[in-house]
């Protein structure tokens, strides 16, 4: 089976290299790593290029137009589908994925569809941050779960393992969201579809290098598409 990471980035200079290397000492056999740059200003993408020249199984794709995480991920997926991916991990670049809680995710393939690194089954936790983060991620869910009908517990994980058919059965061409709000629209697309999904429990942690692009911008775009999400499937277009 041919597994591929992949990370969508933009300015992780200071953790791009570490995190590949942490993965690639993982006892996973055929296992790629893909990193899909919105041609980073820190020039994340050079040090990945320079990986790839002396390891054939890191791989670059550096974006130089619609840019965007969400525009990122999809074209990650896409990359990742044509490279001949059985299994694809989907994670962030910044270390609040550990990439020790790969084995797990891709061993919970053999019971579910797609598997999903989640803080709030027995096993998980949202680490070291601030109690007011932890609210506004638990309203998040809640608000989640009620519209949409998915049935996890922690529907803004973005550190995900999915089966080659998931991806190729949700149609990636029809994806609506630019941004972060592409978590949400997969999970909900993947529910739709009826297919297995698995948590699997992760600590989360803060960042220790870099700045993260999340603000409240985002978190407000995730709300509104949610709402949308749900509009699109009641009037029959999604």
């Amino acid at each position: 089976m041919k597994t591929i990471v992949m990370i969508p980035t933009y300015n992780e200079s200071e953790n791009i290299a570490k995190l590949i290397q942490a993965i690639k000492q993982l006892p996973i056999k055929n296992l790629h790593v893909l990193v899909t740059d919105d041609n980073s200003p820190d020039e994340t993408w050079k040090i990945v290029e320079k990986l790839s020249k002396k390891d054939k199984t890191i791989h670059l794709l550096r974006r130089m137009e619609n840019k965007g995480r969400g525009l990122a991920g999809i074209a990650g997926f896409k990359e990742a589908l044509q490279l001949g991916a059985d299994a694809i991990i989907e994670m962030d670049a910044d270390y609040s994925h550990h990439p020790k809680y790969i084995p797990k995710l891709l061993e919970a393939l053999h019971d579910g569809d797609m598997a999903l690194g989640s803080r709030f089954v027995k096993g998980g936790s949202d680490g070291d941050r601030p109690l007011w983060r932890q609210f506004v991620t638990f309203g998040a869910n809640m608000y989640i779960k009620l519209f949409l009908g998915v049935k996890v517990k922690d529907c803004n994980s973005g550190y995900r393992c999915y089966k080659r058919k998931v991806l190729e059965t949700i149609n990636l061409d029809t994806m609506i969201a630019k941004g972060p709000d592409i978590v949400q629209e997969i999970l909900y697309k993947v529910h739709l579809k009826k297919f297995k999904i698995v948590e699997v429990p992760i600590s989360f942690e803060e960042r220790k290098e870099g700045k993260s692009k999340l603000g409240m911008k985002h978190l407000f775009k995730g709300y509104t598409m949610v709402l949308k999400l749900k509009f699109l499937h009641l009037v029959g277009k999604l």
